[in-house]
């Protein structure tokens, strides 16, 4: 399902340009515009899924893959390894969790401490 007036399906369906860090059939990955870290993407489902408090059942394949995706994306762009490296994953949800894009997204931040915001 892809809703046409959604900002990050259009970036996933690369109708609007983005710095693109990984993608497959369901997942798309690209940096954020606006990074909070050394080290910032996101990680979206090409599924719109409006948010995490949207997820069922169903979806747990696809958030499995997303969580297990991560760390290895967080690698490659740049992270440090654990223990003594990491990353921060967080995903937010709804107006008071802070979310912006009505599309489920996780973002992926790390490197050096300390960041501009957190």
């Amino acid at each position: 399902m892809h809703d046409p007036n959604c900002l990050f399906c259009k970036i996933a369906a690369g109708e609007i340009p983005s710095r693109k860090v990984y993608e497959d059939e369901e997942i798309f990955a690209f940096h954020d515009i606006h990074p909070h870290a050394p080290v910032h993407f996101l990680l979206v489902p090409r599924l719109h899924l409006p948010s995490m408090a949207h997820a069922e059942p169903v979806h747990a394949g696809l958030l499995g893959r997303m969580m297990v995706l991560a760390p290895r994306l967080a690698l490659e762009q740049g992270c440090r390894p654990y223990p003594e490296g990491g990353f921060r994953i967080m995903v937010n949800t709804g107006q008071e969790g802070g979310q912006e894009v009505q599309h489920l997204h996780m973002h992926v931040m790390g490197g050096p401490r300390p960041w501009l915001k957190g």
